[in-house]
Order: structure tokens, then C-alpha cells, then sequence
């Protein structure tokens, strides 16, 4: 007897086709293997290689602007020393003391001058008032009083020279003050108390408070670096810690020292540092042709990225460093290559 269909009934091949279709989406979500939506609706990218500048981790030093001697400006002996290595200095700050023996037996002797001086004058003055009376009455004679008058200009003269003198050896004595030259740290420190100095003999070595990053990289960084170019500084000293920010390079010097370029960078914070630490220095060494994505195209995967075709295949590629909101991509790209959004 042939079967009966009713209006809704569907032969079993094509309803069997209908639940295999409405089964799919679940599928191809549990296995990964959803195809694409249409292009259209995605956002693309199309690689293109460009050149990008190389950073390059370096260790660069803590050295001061400029390195000045204190020393001393009279010959004598060394009878105080005031500061040590790392002290905080000012300008024109003593430090030392520096003291000739002959220096205060001369001041006496000028003082005693000076006395003997004084006294030749109060009794010139006596003279001369007495012959001013005398010359009134007309018993002394104009010779006579102009002869005592030049007698106490001599011995004004004599003092007035004699207190020079005294100043002339009192300004020596202050010579025996050695001064810091300028602001800054005492990085050395040369003399001994009690020692016997030179003029011009170097008493402490100070270095400035403004301080830079210098830098040693290879010969073959020489042609990249330029003055301007920023670089990343990290923590102080080989044991890390909160980096010090960003600084820029303010001279690139023109000799190579040992088949090394030289320079130096200004960043703030170095006042606390000592000379010669040891900073990490992040630059921009060289320059080279990369390829890069954003970081939005690529899909990470459990050992392997991947990133997603125009076509729809998937491709293993291999990761590089991360730029930002970019990543590069060592291998696994071509140029021309356009990419969506997964």
C-alpha cells in the first residue's frame, strides 16, 4: 500500500541534509573550523615591510660634566683638612687650610713697627703744636714749623705703608683658604694634615652636580647615533629597580677610543648616583627592514601564533619583539599579504 504523506512530511535524505546543516555552526565553533565572515565586514591589513630602528640594551656610566682640582695657593704646611670623599661642596666653600710658620712672626713684627710708628707720631703732633705756638708769639721761625710739619707727614707716610704691608701679609694669609672651585662632590682627596704643600699643588678633586650617561658601543653603531636621539634608561646599578625614564643623546664624540664611539646622555634623577655606576641604557643602534602587525591581527595559540589570510587560511608565523601596539613578526609573512581581523 503506498505510503501517505502529509503536506509537511519531507523525504527522510533531505531532512536528514536540513539537521546536518543546522548542526554545523555548533561544530565548526567547537572545532576552531568556523569559516570567515564575509571580507567585506572584517578589517584588513596588507603587509608591507619598513625600516625600523634597532634598540639595543647597553651598560652605560655615571661620569661629571667636568672634573676641577682644588689646590692650594701659598707654600706652607697643611694644618686642616675639612671634607672627605663624597661630601656635598659649594662654591668658594673651604675646605682646607694651608698656613706659612713665618707668617705670623712677620705680623708681629709689623705690629711692633706700627706702635713704634704711632708713638713718633704723637710726639711729632706735640712738636708741631708747640713750634704753632712759638711762631705765634714770633719767637719760632716759619723754617722751623715747616720742618716739624714735613716730620709728621714722614711718619704718617711710614704708617700708611707699614698698614699696607700688614694687609698685603693678611691677604696672604687668607691665600692659605683652598677653595672649591665649584659646586659638586668630592671624589678625591690628596692631602694629609700636617704635610708640606706647594702653590698650585692639588688638594681635593670635585667633580660638578650635573651629571650624564656615557656611553661605549662598537665602531659599527658609530654612523646611527646622532644627537637628539632618545634613549630608555633602566634602574640604577646591575641590580635593577624602578627605571629612571627617558632621556636623549647631547654629544656624540668625534674620536673613537679603542674601536668604541662614545657619547653622552642628559637624564634626570642622576644627582644621587655615584660616578662610575653601572645604568642600563636602552638606544636606537642600528636600522633595518621589518615586518609588522598590529598586535590585534594576531591569534595566540598554545606554542604557536597564527594570524588570519584574506583567504581564510591560517598561518603559523613566528613572533618578535613587541612595539607598542605592534608586533614583529620574524618569519611566516611576505609583503603583499593581507590579513583580517580574527
Amino acid at each position: 500500500m503506498p505510503e501517505r504523506r502529509t503536506p509537511d512530511a519531507v523525504p527522510r535524505p533531505l531532512a536528514i541534509w536540513r539537521a546536518t546543516l543546522r548542526a554545523l555552526p555548533l561544530a565548526a565553533l567547537l572545532f576552531g573550523l568556523a569559516p570567515p565572515a564575509p571580507l567585506a565586514a572584517q578589517e584588513r591589513f596588507t603587509v608591507a615591510p619598513r625600516m625600523i630602528e634597532d634598540d639595543r640594551p647597553v651598560f652605560a656610566t655615571v661620569e661629571s660634566v667636568r672634573e676641577v682640582e682644588a689646590r692650594a695657593r701659598l707654600n706652607g704646611t697643611l694644618t686642616r683638612l675639612d671634607v672627605r670623599e663624597g661630601d656635598a661642596v659649594a662654591a668658594g666653600q673651604v675646605i682646607a687650610m694651608v698656613q706659612d710658620a713665618k707668617h705670623p712672626l712677620q705680623l708681629a713684627a709689623l705690629d711692633a713697627r706700627l706702635g713704634a710708628l704711632a708713638a713718633q707720631r704723637r710726639q711729632a703732633a706735640l712738636e708741631l703744636e708747640r713750634t704753632r705756638a712759638l711762631r705765634a708769639t714770633g719767637t719760632a721761625t716759619q723754617a722751623r714749623l715747616d720742618d716739624v710739619q714735613t716730620a709728621l707727614d714722614v711718619v704718617e707716610g711710614q704708617i700708611a705703608a707699614a698698614q699696607a704691608e700688614r694687609e698685603v701679609l693678611v691677604q696672604q694669609q687668607r691665600e692659605g683658604e683652598v677653595l672649591a672651585p665649584q659646586a659638586g662632590r668630592v671624589l678625591r682627596v690628596r692631602g694629609t694634615p700636617g704635610a708640606v704643600v706647594m702653590p698650585g699643588e692639588a688638594i681635593a678633586t670635585i667633580a660638578t652636580d650635573r651629571y650624564v650617561l656615557r656611553l661605549r658601543l662598537p665602531e659599527r653603531h658609530a654612523r646611527f647615533l646622532r644627537a637628539g636621539d632618545p634613549v630608555e634608561v633602566g634602574g640604577r646599578g646591575l641590580g635593577g629597580g624602578a627605571p629612571l625614564g627617558r632621556g636623549r643623546i647631547t654629544l656624540v664624540y668625534p674620536e673613537l677610543q679603542q674601536g668604541q664611539v662614545v657619547a653622552d646622555a642628559e637624564v634626570q634623577g642622576l644627582g644621587d648616583f655615584f660616578v662610575g655606576e653601572r645604568v642600563r641604557v636602552t638606544i636606537a643602534a642600528d636600522r633595518r627592514e621589518a615586518i609588522l602587525i598590529p598586535r590585534a591581527f594576531l591569534i595566540d595559540g598554545p606554542g604557536v601564533d597564527m594570524v588570519r589570510l584574506a583567504s581564510g587560511a591560517l598561518v603559523p608565523v613566528q613572533r618578535g619583539p613587541v612595539r607598542g601596539e605592534e608586533v614583529e613578526i620574524l618569519s611566516g609573512l611576505a609583503a603583499g599579504d593581507v590579513l583580517v581581523r580574527p
